[in-house]
């Protein structure tokens, strides 16, 4: 949770069969990204501590 209320998360996709991933697709992967707003209510009840 960021001090905003947005919710941060890791990107999908990037944990394994990178093989057939491109090098600018697994480039993009990197870094994380900003959980949309209709989905934090539902994050955050899935996390424990929260």
């Amino acid at each position: 949770m960021r001090p905003g209320g947005t919710v941060k998360s890791g990107m999908a996709f990037k944990r394994h069969i990178l093989t057939k991933k491109t090098t600018k697709n697994k480039r993009q992967l990197r870094g994380t990204r900003n959980i949309n707003a209709s989905d934090v209510t539902s994050v955050l009840r899935m996390m424990p501590s929260a």
